[in-house]
């Protein structure tokens, strides 16, 4: 049996991966869990699931947690300190990180000196750490599972095939809710239209990334680390079904893709039972009633979140951190409707120009880089 501990298991993947564990009880045991500040939430949770573990980042609410549950045979831990005692346990074989920011770094990389295989969903992990992540990983054998359904599906198509003959990841995109609208039509979107995703069910933090092409920004620098092309090898193609979740085109002109229902659920399973596959319950793609997949070349010079990414990651170093920190302090503004949606664009750039790259950081120097970025954007904006 497989034991687990989830990062982030109050949200939207955190959710997703327990509704999997519900259907395979005999196959996954959850052993720990971790969520942010909903003490409610994961008591539900561990009352459902009874890991021997859990962890409240907020402290406050880790006390709540403890006179919820003190019935339980269940050790409720809280802070930073606590998701690095998950990533140790010996009673945890993979850790599924589903936490949104900079907060899953420490506990991926503790995770991976401790043998743990990784289930990644946190983005900003590999995207500021992937230099040190990466290596670390192939030294202690860990493997580096994606949980993202465009890096699962580039992992799928890659299956039996030899990484050097990789000739480009195709690398798909939704387009998000404005798909199509120009910088005018842009400058007064308002948060709630912006959470008006055409396809996917997602957090809120995750869709505004979606309708700015930043998480597609993100998704590109995750891919040259997870699969180890160059950033000319990656290419985005606007895919606005849904249905294709990448492509990989091998040095043959061969294109291998795979293809499903935008639902989170197939690569969270896939990535629980790799090598194996697993009946999933619900509906599966039916060619008879799609009637068409199109594709569109993604629009940089609206979008400017996209264009970004790639001129962060050929800077390397620690410019990626400061595309990752601006735009995760940028969309938490807008979502409090204190900037509008063409200026989450504006304060990454504007941080990147400010900044001097550190060329290989480490943890501390990420973080500080992290708090660079903050304290530049309080600075500047008022």
């Amino acid at each position: 049996m497989k034991k687990i501990g989830i990062l982030g298991s109050t949200g939207s993947i955190g959710t997703q991966t327990l509704e999997i564990v519900r259907n395979y009880k005999e196959d996954i045991e959850v052993t720990a869990l971790a969520a942010g500040s909903s003490a409610a939430a994961l008591e539900a949770q561990i009352r459902e699931f009874h890991p021997k573990t859990a962890v409240l980042f907020d402290e406050a609410a880790a006390k709540d947690l403890r006179e919820r549950v003190k019935d339980m045979d269940v050790t409720v831990l809280a802070g930073m300190e606590g998701l690095l005692e998950i990533a140790s346990m010996d009673a945890v074989d993979a850790l599924v990180t589903a936490v949104v920011g900079m907060i899953g770094v420490r506990p991926t990389l503790a995770a991976i000196e401790h043998g743990k295989d990784i289930l990644l969903a946190n983005k900003e992990t590999l995207v500021t750490a992937g230099h040190l992540l990466m290596p670390l990983a192939k030294e202690k054998g860990v493997a580096i599972l994606p949980v993202d359904s465009e890096h699962s599906a580039i992992f799928q198509s890659l299956n039996g095939e030899k990484r050097s003959q990789i000739k480009k990841i195709l690398l798909t995109a939704s387009g998000g809710p404005f798909r199509g609208k120009k910088r005018e039509e842009l400058s007064g979107m308002r948060a709630e239209d912006a959470l008006k995703h055409p396809n996917w069910s997602m957090g809120r933090k995750i869709t505004i990334d979606s309708a700015t092409l930043v998480n597609k920004g993100l998704e590109v620098m995750e891919a040259k680390w997870l699969f180890d092309v160059n950033l000319d090898q990656i290419q985005v193609v606007v895919q606005p079904q849904s249905i294709i979740h990448s492509m990989v085109e091998y040095v043959d002109g061969g294109v291998i893709a795979q293809l499903g229902l935008p639902d989170m659920k197939l690569p969270i399973q896939y990535a629980l039972f790799y090598p194996d596959r697993r009946p999933m319950p619900g509906p599966s793609l039916d060619f008879y009633e799609l009637q068409k997949i199109t594709f569109e070349k993604p629009d940089t010079e609206t979008f400017r979140g996209l264009a970004l990414a790639f001129d962060a990651m050929r800077a390397g170093g620690s410019m990626p951190t400061v595309y990752n920190a601006a735009n995760e302090k940028a969309v938490g503004m807008f979502l409090a409707h204190q900037i509008t949606f063409l200026q989450i664009p504006e304060i990454i750039e504007m941080c990147m120009q400010r900044h001097t790259v550190i060329p290989h950081p480490g943890v501390e120097q990420i973080l500080e880089t992290e708090s660079w970025t903050y304290d530049l954007i309080k600075k500047v904006i008022s």
